[in-house]
């Protein structure tokens, strides 16, 4: 059954800016061997410009991990224990619960949906029946609160964790890969907080948020989906703590950073070409669909403790009009 919450008028939109940060005139190097042909581009004309993010959905607890598929955008409420399809609209089109909280999703070849339960440590599989079976078990690598998870055209999945608790140290965990079997390994240690990731539509790379160090990571993809050769894709300033993450067609990573209160997208060498100020909401992740792929869909927020999120119901699903289109995986 489909229904729609809203907004009242007053709103029912959130101003924000879209700035373009000051780039030098010559051109930037390019950034690895696989992507030679990528062009430079120029210090922008325009620095700054106004936009709007139009709130699709609200009254939610805490919505997370979007990912766009089969014209329709489906969501973790993480704190509400639900994944949630919606249109482009902001109806609602089905939902189901996750025992232990959803988190990263995707689906595997033959259409099954595969979900992280964030107490859980595990990953669920639903088929068309609707039944949740598990599909991995990730208790004998993680230790607190399993997280994103990015699903290439294979069926091999990649999975961060946050790792420790609020009250413990900061600690280092790792990236595991979860096989389309559902065997796990590991595939990158020593990762503080991994976090949203992509993976190019060639299947050659993949990019890890590492929310605690405030970058982005960047793997090359090999056979059997081990990960090699890892390096800085992007460092981010002292408040762009990276959280959810997406890729477009020029490279370039839309990333959701709750601290900054703002979505940037951050260039191969680092910069950061446009910036959309979410106001007192945090955005903690994005995602590009619609017909297009131009949709930015952003997940908003005012918290991300759960006693407060499920308290005050003020999570969201905005979006805003991009120029270039989304790319690669989820």
């Amino acid at each position: 059954m489909s229904h729609r919450s809203r907004l009242s008028n007053s709103a029912a939109t959130l101003c924000g800016s879209l700035s373009t940060a000051t780039l030098t005139d010559t051109c930037w190097r390019s950034w690895n061997d696989d992507h030679q042909d990528r062009r430079c581009r120029p210090k922008p004309d325009r620095a700054r410009t106004m936009t709007t993010i139009k709130i699709l959905l609200d009254r939610l607890v805490f919505p997370e991990c979007p990912r766009w598929r089969g014209g329709s955008l489906w969501f973790a409420d993480c704190h509400d224990g639900k994944v949630i399809q919606m249109s482009p609209d902001g109806d609602v089109v089905s939902a189901f619960e996750v025992p232990g909280g959803p988190a990263g999703m995707g689906w595997l070849p033959n259409g099954d949906l595969i979900v992280v339960s964030m107490a859980e440590l595990c990953v669920y599989r639903r088929g068309v029946d609707g039944q949740l079976v598990r599909h991995a078990d990730l208790s004998g690598h993680f230790r607190h609160h399993a997280n994103d998870m990015v699903v290439d055209q294979a069926g091999y999945s990649y999975v961060g964790e946050v790792g420790f608790r609020p009250d413990e140290e900061a600690r280092s965990t790792s990236v595991l890969l979860i096989r389309p079997d559902g065997a796990v390994a590991v595939a990158a240690e020593d990762m503080m907080t991994p976090n949203g990731s992509v993976i190019d539509d060639d299947h050659s790379y993949l990019v890890v948020a590492e929310s605690r160090e405030r970058r982005l990571i960047r793997f090359k993809i090999g056979t059997g989906g081990a990960l090699s050769d890892r390096r800085i894709f992007a460092q981010l300033g002292p408040d762009e703590v990276p959280d959810g993450i997406c890729l477009d067609a020029e490279g370039c990573i839309w990333v959701a950073s709750p601290r900054a209160h703002a979505v940037i997208r951050v260039h191969p060498s680092g910069h950061v070409l446009e910036r959309i100020e979410t106001g007192r909401l945090k955005p903690y992740a994005c995602m590009l669909g619609g017909a297009d792929r131009r949709d930015l869909f952003v997940c908003l927020a005012r918290d991300h403790d759960p006693s407060a999120t499920r308290r005050e119901r003020r999570g969201a699903i905005g979006t805003v009009r991009v120029e270039t289109p989304g790319s690669g995986r989820p």
